[in-house]
């Protein structure tokens, strides 16, 4: 015959639902002081998330934003082929020049190998995933030896960093020579 374990006394499972119970209201105790009161008001995350963006300072603007007060660059830079070309990509942050308003900075002009080194960031031939159609690749040395001038040139000697080919097309017209499709 087989013995008999059964147990007369049920105290050891009124201590395992004690302990689940008091977990279960410590969780949600815990959870009522650490969620957020807007949390779960327009969806699975904190409402008040959006007026902390809407009181965010704004840091970078638009080309709009930069042409209101630099309008002798606008004409220039609309009907160039830089137009979808944002004004921070090279100059920064608007929010390092302006605020409400008023210039508190002059954003510091590129000079010399810095701006060959902005112009590369796009133009440069050895980046592989560029569309070919829309931006004109080069490989900075080969294009100067073409070009017949010397290699330590800077792309602002001869292109206008604004409308690239403003001066190109000028200076062909003035000699008479045609444009090259490349």
């Amino acid at each position: 015959m087989v013995p008999e374990y059964k147990s007369k006394s049920y105290t050891h499972i009124f201590w395992i639902l004690l302990v689940l119970v008091a977990v279960v209201i410590a969780g949600v105790y815990v959870r009522a002081k650490v969620l957020p009161k807007s949390f779960g008001e327009f969806g699975h995350y904190r409402g008040d998330a959006i007026f902390d963006e809407i009181n965010r300072p704004i840091r970078n603007g638009t080309n709009a934003s930069c042409l209101v007060c630099h309008p002798y660059i606008r004409e220039m830079h609309l009907n160039g082929v830089h137009h979808t070309v944002s004004c921070e990509f090279c100059h920064g942050p608007v929010a390092d020049h302006v605020r409400d308003g008023k210039v508190i900075a002059k954003l510091p002009k590129k000079q010399g190998k810095e701006i060959k080194r902005l112009c590369l960031r796009c133009h440069n031939q050895i980046i592989r995933a560029r569309p070919r159609e829309s931006i004109k690749m080069i490989s900075m040395p080969q294009h100067l030896e073409e070009k017949h001038v010397r290699t330590d040139h800077i792309c602002n000697q001869c292109h206008n960093v604004h409308a690239p080919l403003m001066w190109i097309k000028e200076a062909r017209a003035m000699v008479g020579v045609e444009e090259d499709s490349k």
